[in-house]
């Protein structure tokens, strides 16, 4: 269900300062994240990271730098919270999503993608493949707020989005259900076009910088690799995910 923006929230969905923070807890306000200041001993900070840990709230330890950068007030307390603009979703809904709607699930699976920006488009792209929904990692990632609602176009409304405390627990779960994980690498061993893409599949997106991460890449089934005809090697990740993408949209139309 979508909250509706708090007094204490700016429109960038910063809720700063201990007790507005703790009203939106109290509140239940969907949180993407808290950021709390390093080394400040405050029972009040404490209460808050307990409160939010015990609603599954992710907790980041930052320093002062960071949050007065952070900070739109500038009298953060030690504390900013990062409001989440919809609820998240489970991996089952999504997959009952497919169910209904009679189509083998076609998931996209970011791992770390850190810039809301790239997040925000390839939950955009997704939705306009007609994907089935997104999964995220619940640490080193972007999750669902207002810049990635924005980038998105509107497309965190239409599309659910789950997140996951540990990826490759996931993909091994998927896999026991049938459904295929394809990741994408540049030393892939499958070229994208030999791919069958027809069934249910999930397409694994690497982060910014470095791909996707070890334990997750032995968690695939195929390694991918788009053909590349310049001179550089990698693709922005969401221009990928739209390559990867509609290619199963390609396929699953001429099925």
């Amino acid at each position: 269900m979508d909250h509706h923006p708090s007094a204490c929230q700016d429109a960038d969905g910063l809720i700063e300062g201990r007790n507005a923070v703790m009203e939106a807890l109290r509140a239940n306000i969907a949180i993407d994240k808290i950021y709390l200041q390093k080394g400040d001993p405050d029972r009040t900070l404490g209460h808050i990271a307990s409160k939010a840990r015990a609603a599954g709230t992710v907790v980041v330890q930052a320093d002062r730098r960071k949050l007065d950068a952070m900070s739109r007030t500038h009298a953060h307390q030690g504390v900013i919270a990062l409001a989440a603009v919809r609820e998240y979703a489970s991996v089952q809904d999504i997959l009952q999503s497919a169910a209904r709607k009679g189509e083998p699930p076609l998931l996209v699976i970011c791992d770390e993608l850190s810039d809301p920006h790239n997040l925000g488009a390839v939950i955009r792209t997704a939705e306009c493949a007609g994907a089935h929904g997104v999964i995220i990692p619940k640490r080193r990632s972007a999750g669902l707020t207002a810049v990635v609602a924005k980038t998105s176009a509107g497309a965190v409304a239409h599309l659910p989005v789950a997140r996951v405390p540990n990826l490759p627990s996931l993909l091994k779960e998927l896999k026991e259900q049938g459904i295929w994980v394809f990741g994408t690498a540049a030393d892939g061993t499958t070229p994208l076009y030999d791919a069958d893409l027809k069934g249910p599949a999930a397409i694994v997106i690497g982060s910014e910088g470095d791909g996707m991460g070890r334990l997750v890449s032995e968690s695939c089934d195929l390694l991918l690799h788009i053909p590349m005809r310049g001179k550089l090697n990698s693709l922005n990740a969401s221009a990928a995910a739209a390559i990867l993408l509609y290619e199963a949209v390609r396929q699953r139309l001429q099925s």
